[in-house]
């Protein structure tokens, strides 16, 4: 680099704007070139930590509860080393990472590789591409995601901007669920005795579950703005089982983002966000610090049969005061109003909103022609018991969750090496159905046989096919939403409705113009939804609802996109340290 030539003054505005950036903004301003390779050393391991007047161990990354935050731009590559110091075998997702021909560091356990364990290590090796926004880490095996997150900030290219005003501040709030027993007991005992799982105790932010708790007051979250300035809040639901209702009482939110895709802003006073998905909201200070603080509260969006964690979360808006003000004085908590647990058709009107910015900077590239066509049932069920054994699920059976009535069976080794290396023999089939085994009244009155099969099936996708989906929520054991989540792929909302699904008629009404574009969508309670994604991306992909007793229970599948004939549509070998099952 040349020499330059600055005025003194000049030169101690540039020394104060570089450390105001240093402080600002993590490493990421430190950032010369356009890519940049970040480093990261995730150290698994055990901690003590207390809420709700009880400590527990709990499995953490480098001792932090949430867990560090990733900060990249777009077209970095992140090395995170994940080091396994616990007694549980441990796998790391980047939720919503495209993972474009990196399928080896998706994550998922025996779908992309076999788990890390004890003593291990393994280096997650990917490069964000075409992706800016918010996304987050979690454990991808068993339950352990109930300790085990954290975010990670895409910030967009250097010089590129926001297409919202550009905020004051960013400030990440991670919503999470606690429970005050050994969540590894817990599904491990649920799994044994076919009973639905205990619920969780409490749901947190930023993992504090706020002042509405027992003993919480001191472990509140709390956002502390200035008058007339505007903030933008990086929303999480890492939380296991449970939809979340988001509200800031008196305030107004703009959504701009979803998923880590921008979207045509929404104002609104509610925001629904199911676990797995993220959402970006803006939030515009009043203009003058008001004689209150204000309630920020969240709580379950709740459709299911089962009993559910029926208590809030909250942290606290507080308004930078005049230095006139009386500091003492106690200020008044205003609340907020959030809609009924069940409230489906607020949930169906909220999703609907959500429109992609589909402008030349940022086109919506819907699928036009469909090459493949899925009609996927997405549901409960019910398992026979084991031979010699007492089951707790209905009439001694055990509960179950399937699509298209198959309850996915893990396999013991990873699906990935099985079709990278061609051993897919003993490990999983292709033959998974793209329609359910029969036609009944999805939402209506089950039918009188409601056992689902099991097996290890997958369906395999020739590179760049066009794949649509709908899914279908089935009234069997009761009609919930399921949010369902996509490896490897964001995938375009064409289509939602209540209902069964018509395909003479619902076709004729999908858009193809602006839909949602997302990883992560809610299938309605008693409804449908129509996804389109291109199968651009080589590899093992796991497809799964984000309510993890759902997963545990078997509603997951998962596509294998088999290698184009390109040197760039080809999956590469694995890395030398992928754990070994």
């Amino acid at each position: 680099m040349g020499r330059s030539h600055l005025l003194p003054s000049a030169i101690l505005k540039a020394m104060f704007l570089a450390l105001f950036a240093m402080w600002i903004l993590p490493e990421p301003a430190l950032a010369k070139h356009a890519r940049v390779t970040r480093h990261y050393k995730f150290n698994i391991g055990m901690k003590n930590v207390t809420r709700l007047c009880q400590t527990k161990n709990i499995v953490t990354v480098n001792g932090q509860f949430p867990g560090p935050r990733i900060i990249a731009r777009e077209g970095d590559r992140l090395l995170i080393k994940v080091v396994n110091h616990v007694k549980y075998n441990v796998t790391l997702h980047w939720h919503g990472v495209r993972q474009l021909r990196s399928g080896w560091a998706d994550g998922p356990a025996y779908i992309t590789q076999c788990p890390i364990q004890t003593g291990q290590s393994y280096v997650y090796n990917f490069t964000v591409t075409g992706q800016r926004g918010t996304l987050f880490w979690h454990a991808h095996i068993s339950w352990l995601r109930a300790t085990l997150y954290g975010p990670i900030v895409i910030l967009p290219k250097r010089h590129a901007s926001y297409p919202f005003p550009q905020p004051f501040k960013e400030v990440p709030m991670i919503f999470g669920e606690w429970w005050k027993a050994d969540t590894e007991k817990i599904i491990n005992q649920a799994l044994q005795t076919g009973a639905a799982p205990n619920i969780s105790d409490a749901f947190t932010i930023n993992g504090l579950p706020g002042p509405l708790y027992n003993c919480s007051a001191k472990d509140t979250f709390k956002l502390k703005v200035k008058p007339g300035k505007t903030y933008l809040l990086r929303m999480i639901n890492a939380a296991l089982n449970d939809e979340l209702f988001f509200s800031i009482a008196n305030h107004t939110l703009t959504v701009v983002e979803t998923d880590a895709v921008y979207v045509k802003p929404i104002k609104t006073k509610v925001v629904l966000i199911t676990p797995g998905q993220t959402t970006n909201v803006l939030l515009k200070a009043k203009h003058k610090s008001p004689n209150a603080s204000f309630l920020i509260a969240a709580r379950p969006y709740a459709t299911g049969p089962a009993s559910f964690d029926n208590t809030t979360t909250a942290g606290v808006l507080e308004y930078e005061q005049p230095n006139n003000a009386n500091k003492n004085k106690k200020l008044p908590l205003l609340k907020p109003a959030l809609p009924k647990f069940n409230d489906t058709n607020f949930a169906m009107q909220f999703s609907k909103k959500i429109r992609s910015l589909a402008s030349a900077k940022f086109p919506a590239k819907v699928p036009r022609k469909v090459d493949r066509r899925f009609f996927f049932t997405v549901g409960l069920g019910l398992s026979p018991c084991p031979q010699n054994q007492t089951c707790q699920g209905p009439n001694n059976t055990m509960l179950a969750a399937s699509v298209n009535n198959v309850s996915f069976a893990q396999p013991n080794v990873a699906l990935l090496q099985a079709h990278f290396f061609n051993k897919s023999k003993g490990v999983y089939t292709t033959d998974f159905p793209a329609n359910p085994p029969f036609k009944f009244n999805y939402t209506g009155t089950p039918p009188s046989n409601i056992m689902v099969s099991s097996g290890t099936r997958a369906v395999a996708l020739p590179f760049n096919a066009s794949v649509e989906v709908v899914m279908q929520d089935t009234s069997i054991i009761g009609a919930e939403s399921h949010p369902l989540h996509l490896h490897g792929f964001n995938f375009f909302v064409v289509g939602q409705g209540f209902g069964n699904f018509d395909p003479s008629k619902d076709p004729a009404k999908f858009n193809l113009v602006d839909p949602a574009e997302r990883n992560t969508v809610g299938v309605p309670s008693g409804g449908w939804v129509a996804i389109r994604f291109l199968a651009d991306n080589p590899g093992a992909w796991f497809m799964h609802c984000h309510l993890e007793v759902h997963t545990s229970w078997g509603l997951k599948m998962a596509w294998i996109v088999n290698d184009g004939k390109g040197p760039k549509q080809k999956l590469p070998p694995p890395p030398s340290d992928l754990p070994k099952c």
